[in-house]
């Protein structure tokens, strides 16, 4: 008896035919000894939890078994010829995998749901995303986008489209300042390259336009932010045509929102609402204590001050990179 390996789960059967017993050190090398369900258990257990029908029966389970498994709790459906086996309580890469048996062959992680899984977004869709050769249906928690042969790779065990094709898809929906996150978060993974990303871009194919745009204000910094205030603060420097800074930098071992090194200018960020407790302004203040003390000027902004007075907040920075105003600051100490 032969099992499927996690790197063809969602390939065609030629290829499931392919991987032995061998390939799957786990597994006792006389498969023969094992039960018709331990050879399912097994299989989902390299699967995160789910097997596909067309599985089964290349282990020779009966359809008759298959219904009399799922009336007896051992299989749950979860999708048209998708279960869990034995309970229902998955983790994220098994509801991915369900998704992917679904879509069937060739299917693959896309859209929002494949920028999500490579780390290039801490966004999650409420959807899963799939891309698949095939022409099938969506279903309830899961958007099928068919007819589509792209040639995947993989990611953490799972198959994803090509990250052309991710960063089109993601682009055809999301705003811009989120395209140009994502194209940040790939340089800084050390997969973008623009050159060959161009190549893909085409008038009228969707996504296009808005991935241009990225690409001609592609900032790496963004990739160093943490928060949507931070981003904020990026998007005014490039507003008021202040130099970028770095974000979330060590500086005298402390860890800082923003650093302009060599005028020694710190920002820190408090928050959207302001407010932090006792103990936390006691901790930031000592910070600022010491970040003074070693020579940078620290200042410190709320969100209402970014969102409704920027131009005030910008000409403050401004001053602050000044060689006027980082002497004043030296003068005060």
């Amino acid at each position: 008896m032969q099992f499927c390996d996690i790197r063809v789960l969602f390939c065609d059967s030629r290829a499931r035919d392919a991987v032995t017993v061998r390939d799957l050190g786990e597994i006792a090398p006389d498969s023969r000894e094992l039960s018709s369900k331990d050879r399912v258990r097994v299989l989902a257990s390299r699967q995160f939890g789910v097997v596909a029908r067309h599985q089964l029966r290349h282990l020779d389970v009966a359809n008759s078994r298959i219904a009399a498994w799922a009336n007896g709790g051992d299989l749950h459906p979860l999708y048209p010829g998708v279960y869990a086996v034995g309970h229902t309580a998955l983790s994220t890469e098994g509801r991915l995998a369900a998704a992917l048996l679904y879509a069937g062959p060739g299917a693959m992680l896309s859209h929002g749901t494949a920028a999500w899984w490579l780390g290039l977004t801490g966004r999650r869709p409420p959807l899963i995303h799939v891309s698949t050769p095939r022409q099938v249906l969506s279903m309830p928690g899961v958007l099928v986008h068919g007819r589509r042969s792209l040639e995947r790779v993989w990611h953490r065990q799972l198959p994803v489209a090509p990250l052309p094709d991710v960063l089109l898809d993601y682009a055809s929906a999301a705003g811009d300042d989120d395209v140009r996150y994502v194209l940040a978060q790939a340089e800084y993974h050390g997969w973008l390259d623009p050159g060959g990303l161009e190549a893909h871009l085409r008038q009228g194919k969707p996504g296009s336009a808005r991935v241009r745009r990225a690409l001609r204000r592609h900032q790496p910094q963004l990739a160093h932010t943490r928060s949507e205030f931070e981003r904020r603060m990026l998007k005014l420097c490039e507003a008021h045509d202040l130099p970028i800074p770095e974000f979330n930098a060590w500086i005298e071992g402390h860890l800082v929102d923003a650093v302009w090194r060599a005028e020694r200018v710190v920002v820190e960020t408090d928050g959207q609402d302001g407010h932090s407790s006792w103990a936390q302004i006691r901790s930031d203040r000592d910070r600022d204590l010491r970040l003074r003390a070693a020579g940078f000027i620290v200042l410190r902004y709320v969100w209402p001050q970014l969102e409704h007075q920027p131009g005030a907040v910008a000409a403050d920075i401004e001053a602050a990179l000044s060689p006027t105003g980082r002497s004043a600051a030296r003068g005060s100490r």
